[in-house]
């Protein structure tokens, strides 16, 4: 295959579970959504997610874990970091981790915000929280989002994977598409868009799309997470099918991948992502939302598994790039 980009074939191997709430907090009754891995400790790696209460409201938390082996879990915090907007906010049901990166000795926490409507399920955007304090708190930069519907993007916009190059801040984003009837479920259909910033607030917004479908049956592309390396760009993020991605194996999420010289035109190269879901347990159903990370000379993948999240979040080391 002739991508113009430095192909990589990939085998991750599979490390296991690394967290999932035991119930006993009352904001962490489930799930442990979006892993969202600040690798900046020398001593700890910290993994921001989001739970849910029982009414089903997220809100984000951590855990440290060691660098290098995050099986071994340092410490789980038993507070929110981030909790729900004032009501009619665009988070006031929810908030969901999505990229953390370190700018001017801040920590830049970049989140989805969750609202509910009464024509569909649910309505999502993009907002930001700064921590002065090394991540162990988070401020929110403001009431509304960065990234809510404008009149070129009328829908939604969701996860986001910020890096800043030569002051230039690149974001590549969750931007859906409309909302379609499946039988007696409305669902979204999302692909990953291409933004860039000079202060990582105010974005210019072009429509470029990075990643887009597949086919007409492709109705999910979330959650990317890039790499730079030797002049190309790398990416993986999960995609799912548009009917019955809840419950069937053969259109629920998996994990993709793609190559570009740019960062702005990619090619997919899904084929080539080396990972798939396992034979049993907590991943056998679906696998999403990815983030790679590099640890010396060693690349770590944080997923999801089944149920989006409800069975917690395991890892992945790559063993051939």
């Amino acid at each position: 295959m002739n991508t113009g980009t430095q192909a990589i074939q990939q085998k991750w191997i599979k490390k296991g579970l690394i967290y999932k709430p035991n119930g006993g907090l009352w904001w962490a009754r489930s799930y442990a959504s979006v892993p969202t891995v600040d690798t900046a400790g020398s001593r700890r790696w910290r993994i921001y997610f989001g739970s849910r209460d029982e009414m089903n409201r997220n809100r984000i938390g951590y855990i440290d874990v060691e660098p290098g082996n995050p099986s071994n879990v340092l410490y789980e915090h038993n507070a929110p970091v981030l909790d729900l907007g004032r009501l009619g906010t665009f988070d006031d049901c929810g908030v969901m981790p999505s990229w953390i990166l370190d700018h001017d000795g801040k920590k830049y926490l970049y989140y989805v915000g969750w609202t509910v409507r009464t024509t569909i399920p649910y309505h999502n955007s993009i907002g930001l929280a700064i921590s002065t304090d090394g991540g162990h708190s988070f401020k929110k930069l403001s009431e509304g989002p960065l990234f809510g519907e404008t009149y070129l993007e009328p829908f939604f916009t969701g996860t986001s994977c910020v890096l800043v190059e030569d002051g230039v801040w690149k974001n590549w984003y969750l931007s859906c598409t409309g909302w379609t009837k499946v039988g007696d479920k409305l669902e979204p259909r999302y692909h990953i868009k291409y933004a860039e910033s000079k202060d990582g607030i105010n974005w210019d917004r072009r429509r470029i799309v990075a990643i887009d479908y597949k086919s007409d049956t492709e109705a999910g592309i979330v959650r990317a997470s890039v790499l730079k390396e030797n002049e190309s760009y790398r990416m993986w993020y999960s995609y799912r099918g548009g009917i019955d991605y809840r419950t069937n194996l053969t259109t629920s999420y998996r994990i993709g991948y793609a190559e570009s010289k740019d960062g702005i035109s990619w090619i997919r190269m899904d084929d080539w992502a080396g990972v798939d879901v396992s034979p049993e347990g907590w991943d056998s159903e679906m696998i999403e939302y990815p983030q790679v990370v590099q640890h010396h000379d060693i690349k770590y993948m944080f997923y999801n598994g089944n149920k989006f999240g409800c069975s917690g979040f395991g890892y992945a080391e790559l063993i051939h790039a």
